[in-house]
């Protein structure tokens, strides 16, 4: 039962890192309607700015969320204005044409990386990096409760913000409906690139929050581009709840697949969950919760 109880813990804490991502990429989607392939290495160019400022600035990885947040803001809002907005703006016989560019932007952000840091594997080292502590049998890692902690906080400060701002109500409101928002007066050309900056700022708070945890190389963005968009299909597209239930379960699922089947099988138990969800539950777990009401 120590055992069954340990592993749920681990699963949970991870889920809470994986909300931040799943709920930056279903941010851009309800708002934009297109897949952000690029989500994962925009999270590996914020752990590249965790990593400089630990390395040469000895800056402890939770701090550089004042860094990398807003540098990734700014690095999402660019990149929606100059390359992603004026896609949107034009006809194309390809409408996803969007999607390819974030494919684009996502090969040169690693690319990049891998030009300036090489391919060699980084880590950040802390003093709390190792440590643990006991609650009755079941051990807690302390990194890993310190970047739920601060993805809790961060969540609760997202949600205030959609809910208790009015850019945050014309970001909903844009996500609603698009061509109604419009037609009531909001910048919806601002709005998604506002939005393709939130969701960028949350996917850097992810990166550095599991900087402590994981090894660093520039292909890093590639997995957790397909786990974003795992989380998303079980929360339900475009979501942001949703996602916050699609972290948790995917990070559950990961830890029990560890644990029982071994590690290098986790990612499996995942993706065949991801696979059953499309064919059976194709409005992801939330839309199975609407489903058994009605």
């Amino acid at each position: 039962m120590n055992v069954f109880i340990q592993t749920l813990v681990a699963g949970l804490l991870i889920g809470g890192v994986y909300c931040l991502i799943g709920i930056g990429m279903s941010l851009i989607m309800g708002v934009m309607g297109i897949i952000n392939l690029a989500h994962g290495q925009l999270m590996m160019v914020a752990m590249y700015i965790t990593f400089v400022l630990s390395y040469y600035f000895h800056i402890d990885p939770y701090f550089s969320l004042v860094v990398s947040m807003p540098a990734l803001f700014l690095l999402g809002c660019i990149l929606q204005k100059y390359f992603l907005n004026p896609l949107m703006e034009v006809d194309s016989i390809l409408p996803e044409n969007q999607v390819l560019m974030t494919v684009g932007i996502g090969i040169v952000l690693t690319e990049i990386a891998r030009f300036i840091f090489s391919s060699d594997y980084k880590s950040v080292k802390t003093s709390y990096g190792g440590k643990s502590f006991f609650i009755g049998n079941i051990s807690f890692n302390l990194p890993m409760c310190m970047a739920f902690i601060f993805a809790i906080v961060i969540t609760m400060a997202l949600f205030w913000f959609l809910s208790r701002t009015d850019m945050g109500r014309s970001i909903r409101a844009t996500a609603q409906d698009k061509e109604a928002a419009t037609l009531m007066g909001i910048n919806s050309s601002r709005i998604t690139i506002i939005t393709f900056g939130l969701g960028s700022a949350l996917v850097a708070a992810a990166g550095s929050l599991l900087m402590p945890i994981y090894y660093l190389f520039p292909d890093i963005g590639g997995p957790f581009t397909l786990k974003a968009f795992i989380i998303c299909i079980l929360g339900g597209l475009g979501n942001t709840t949703g996602a916050i239930l699609g972290g948790l379960t995917l990070g559950i699922a990961e830890s029990f697949g560890g644990t029982y089947i071994g590690m290098g099988y986790k990612d499996i138990v995942a993706y065949v969950i991801f696979v059953l969800v499309l064919i059976l539950i194709p409005g992801g777990l939330t839309g199975l919760k609407r489903l058994i009401k009605s």
